[in-house]
């Protein structure tokens, strides 16, 4: 019999690539969201708030898997907290989390609550399994995209990231989802390492557009960290195949390798 599976988060960047890979493999599938719709493509949709605690007991209820997608900029501690509460009242028996490389070392709003997320996650009484990840290639377009509307680009300097495909985590997501409970499993980053600049730079090479860059300094605590690379995935990481060129010839066009 094949285990009935909750995505939280399943209508966002990551959720939309999860989902379909998790039905396709026979499993019922419902979607946790803030907005609720009928039923589509053998998948059900139900109404609930993470953050206020409403309606998660109702999602949860009869799903034997939990894979936790859903993030906002604020409060995903809390939110955790309130759907583990639910999914120990009714009997899950292997919750997954997608967090963020460098949750444990970054001292910043976000990448903290991530981590609060985590423990929550971890001192649930539940089986369980964590994977973090690096930035996706979609959240470094977006920023590019913003960023390349100004006259000119503050580029923050000694700030180095390892962009991965979104699908390569939908991947190993869905491989974890339908595996057995695993704890803190490698880390998920790009194959390739790559300061801001370099960044921006094939954006605008892909994108046909021209714009000065500035180097700023990034100061204080968050400045050290990025510097000291906080962000960046540690030895026994996995890695992906596809590259921030790769990703911006598909999306973009025209990108220089």
């Amino acid at each position: 019999m094949t285990s009935s599976i909750l995505v939280t988060g399943g209508t966002g960047t990551l959720g939309r690539l999860v989902t379909p890979l998790l039905r396709d493999t026979g499993h019922p599938v419902r979607v946790l969201s803030r907005h609720g719709r009928a039923s589509e493509d053998g998948v059900e949709y139900i109404a609930a708030d993470l953050l206020k605690g409403e309606g998660i007991e109702a999602a949860v209820d009869g799903a034997e898997i939990v894979l936790h997608l859903a993030g906002a900029a604020k409060g995903d501690d809390e939110a955790t907290r309130n759907l583990v509460r639910a999914a120990s009242r009714t009997g899950v028996r292997h919750l997954v989390y997608i967090s963020v490389i460098g949750a444990d070392r970054l001292p910043l709003g976000y990448p903290r609550a991530k981590l609060g997320a985590e423990r929550a996650v971890a001192d649930s009484g539940l089986p369980w399994t964590t994977l973090r990840a690096a930035q996706f290639h979609d959240l470094i377009l977006t920023v590019m995209r913003g960023m390349a509307k100004l006259p000119v680009i503050p580029v923050p300097g000694g700030l180095r990231m390892q962009p991965v495909d979104t699908r390569e985590v939908a991947d190993r997501l869905v491989e974890l989802t339908l595996g057995e409970p695993a704890g803190r499993v490698a880390d998920l980053a790009g194959p390739k390492m790559y300061g801001l600049r370099e960044l921006c730079g094939g954006y605008l090479r892909a994108s046909g557009k021209r714009r000065p860059m500035v180097t700023l300094p990034v100061p204080g605590k968050a400045g050290r960290a990025f510097r000291a690379g906080a962000n960046l995935a540690l030895d026994g990481a996995d890695v992906g195949r596809r590259t921030w060129e790769d990703f911006l010839a598909e999306r973009v066009g025209g990108a220089s390798h």
